[in-house]
């Protein structure tokens, strides 16, 4: 069994290089802010301001959050297309900046990888969700490329998109800022010249590694 936490700004890849790892290495794959984004849109459904911090995680509470081949559900009803829409969008960050709602989604967040392993992503995943993770890895690339594959990943070729997008990201780093964290035993990996498929190889090699070790230390200790 193994644990990874791979943390970063957005647009550097975060969800690709997870979702791929945790196929790689046949466990679960946790994206914590898909939980904040079906929570924000369970707020924005029953009509509660996204400041409220305390509505905002009664509701976060009662929600039931799952997943079905990959895709988000809210209360058994599938909503991946509408968490990743710009209504959710354009209010996750002060939803998910709430401590009540944070407290209110940790355990679950947790819960995905206690049976085997896993691989979480997000941005305080090495820090918060499971600071005891065998590996931690924080991506990073310059706003551009971010703001580049963003474009890519939302089908934005218009003319001054990666410029917009360029502001849309470092207004979103501003307001996450108090829960972006990076451990201080995280392996930093730039990705601005590494295609997805290099940046993945590079990470199952650091896991494979990570297992090993984990391995020969509860030998030791058995």
């Amino acid at each position: 069994m193994i644990v990874v936490a791979i943390d970063g700004p957005g647009g550097v890849g975060k969800s690709t290089a997870a979702r791929g790892l945790a196929r790689r290495l046949d466990v679960p794959h946790v994206d914590t802010g898909a939980f904040y984004r079906a929570a924000t849109l369970a707020v924005l459904r029953a009509g509660v301001d996204p400041a409220d911090g305390p509505g905002s995680a009664e509701v976060a509470r009662r929600a039931v959050i799952g997943w079905r081949a990959g895709r988000a559900l809210l209360d058994g009803e599938d909503v991946e297309d509408a968490i990743r829409g710009p209504e959710v969008t354009a209010n996750v960050s002060a939803v998910s900046a709430h401590p009540e709602v944070r407290a209110a989604l940790l355990e679950r967040q947790r819960a995905g990888v206690r049976e085997r392993g896993g691989v979480v992503e997000g941005r305080d995943a090495g820090t918060v969700v499971v600071p005891d993770a065998d590996l931690k890895v924080w991506l990073t690339a310059a706003p551009a490329e971010r703001a580049r594959r963003r474009a890519g990943q939302l089908g934005r070729t218009a003319p001054g998109e990666v410029e917009r997008l360029t502001a849309e990201l470092a207004a979103r780093d501003d307001a996450d800022a108090a829960q972006m964290a990076r451990a201080r035993d995280a392996v930093v990996m730039a990705t601005d010249e590494l295609e997805a498929s290099q940046v993945l190889d590079r990470l199952e090699a650091m896991a494979r590694s990570a297992r090993e070790a984990s391995g020969r230390r509860e030998e030791a200790r058995g």
